[in-house]
């Protein structure tokens, strides 16, 4: 698929990868509905810095989590475009917390956003991209969906669980559109580390170094453009999960 002149969605693009990922597509060419949550003031310096590229945007608040608000977003990405050929489910909730700790309410507040949204999502989008003849999806998750993170349960099993959608997805909208995902490893330090911990995560891959989030959103754009794989995974890790 060209980039060119189409209409991609971006959940949580407002800001650390997600809006690597938006200017990337704004780069090269797309029309980009921005989607945030909380982050309105990144929002908007977000769709400044696409519009400064000479790219339109649409800002649009709403919890992936909530099918009414999943609805009315695509409804308004419609009105102002009229079409959507991309989309990307960035949104994430990433927490720590321990099992003796883990109540039902914060295991569904993790799924809720992780991989339900990305279903509501994608089954809104889905049937929009089949009926123009063809489609882009690609969900971002992350290497705990092969190896879980202590303290980061409902995060992993709901990253892991996204992987099972890609799959389940590109199965389900096959042969018009693709649906794949990315696993990104080392991109972008939680707000929690310190140096010490920095170093010693760089370590941990074959690199020696950390990546960075225009790494994933070359991978996003090489997905779109490329209109032979679906129902895959890229792990983009500097090697980590070969150590």
């Amino acid at each position: 698929m060209d980039v060119q002149g189409k209409v991609a969605l971006v959940t949580g693009g407002a800001h650390r990868l997600g809006k690597a990922i938006s200017l990337a597509l704004a780069r090269a060419g797309a029309r980009v509905v921005v989607n945030y949550h909380a982050s309105a003031e990144a929002a908007r310096q977000t769709a400044a810095e696409i519009e400064a590229l000479g790219a339109e945007c649409l800002l649009v608040q709403a919890d992936v989590a909530s099918e009414p608000e999943v609805k009315a977003m695509i409804t308004t990405a419609l009105a102002r475009f009229g079409r959507l050929d991309i989309l990307v489910n960035n949104a994430s909730v990433f927490r720590a917390i321990s099992l003796t700790e883990l109540t039902p309410a914060a295991w569904n507040e993790v799924l809720n956003v992780n991989l339900t949204g990305p279903f509501l999502c994608a089954r809104e989008a889905g049937p929009i991209m089949l009926s123009h003849g063809a489609g882009k999806i690609i969900n971002i998750s992350d290497l705990s969906a092969f190896r879980p993170w202590r303290n980061f349960l409902p995060h992993s099993v709901a990253k892991a669980g996204l992987l099972a959608l890609t799959r389940g997805l590109a199965l389900e909208l096959a042969p018009t559109v693709q649906v794949n995902a990315i696993a990104p490893g080392p991109i972008l330090p939680p707000p929690h580390f310190d140096e010490a911990q920095i170093r010693a995560k760089a370590e941990q891959t074959l690199l020696k170094r950390w990546g960075s989030p225009d790494d994933i959103a070359q991978t996003v754009l090489f997905l779109i453009h490329n209109d032979y794989i679906t129902g895959q995974v890229i792990v983009v890790d500097g090697g980590e999960l070969m150590l």
